[in-house]
């Protein structure tokens, strides 16, 4: 996304059926961040993916519910999003989410190649109710071997046999974050 020209988000979208302005989307990403919270199906957080002003995906927090750590807000919504529009690829959306996205979910959105993404809450927020996500972010810029979490590579030489099938592949769909 560097580089590239960011979407105006903050007009109104145009007039038509089914077409939301930004505020309105945003206030359905808070809304249904209420809704999982109050059905304790996970934390406050809720998302919405939009096309062209329209909803093509939702989300709230699901964690609790479906057992999965990975069931954030704004992946739930991600995934909505793909199965409904056929694709993986989720240029010319854009993802609204009731806080700034953890590591995990910001990593999700470049993987989708949405266009941009707005939020309501800051980090600052989520970390002041229990949502911190500095540890994370400094995690990262470390090395594997400094992280906090013990990695080791193993059996690196076997597993290169796939990366060299997938590199010969002739029907391969790139699918990787833009740059």
């Amino acid at each position: 996304m560097k580089g590239a020209a960011r979407p105006h988000v903050s007009a109104p979208a145009p007039r038509g059926r089914g077409i939301k302005t930004p505020r309105q989307l945003m206030s359905e990403a808070i809304a249904l961040s209420s809704r999982g919270l109050k059905n304790g199906r996970g934390g406050p957080f809720g998302a919405v993916v939009a096309k062209d002003g329209k909803i093509v995906g939702r989300g709230h927090n699901r964690v609790l519910a479906d057992h999965d750590p990975t069931a954030h807000a704004e992946v739930v919504a991600l995934r909505d999003a793909g199965r409904r529009l056929k694709r993986f690829h989720l240029d010319g959306c854009i993802l609204y989410t009731s806080c700034e996205p953890c590591p995990m979910c910001l990593a999700a959105a470049y993987w989708a190649r949405v266009d941009a993404i707005v939020f309501a809450n800051a980090r600052a927020d989520a970390a002041a109710i229990g949502f911190g996500d500095a540890f994370l972010y400094d995690e990262l810029k470390r090395p594997p071997r400094l992280r906090a979490m013990p990695m080791r590579r193993l059996l690196a030489k076997e597993a290169k046999a796939a990366f060299r099938a997938w590199a010969a592949w002739d029907r391969k769909t790139h699918y990787g974050p833009k740059a």
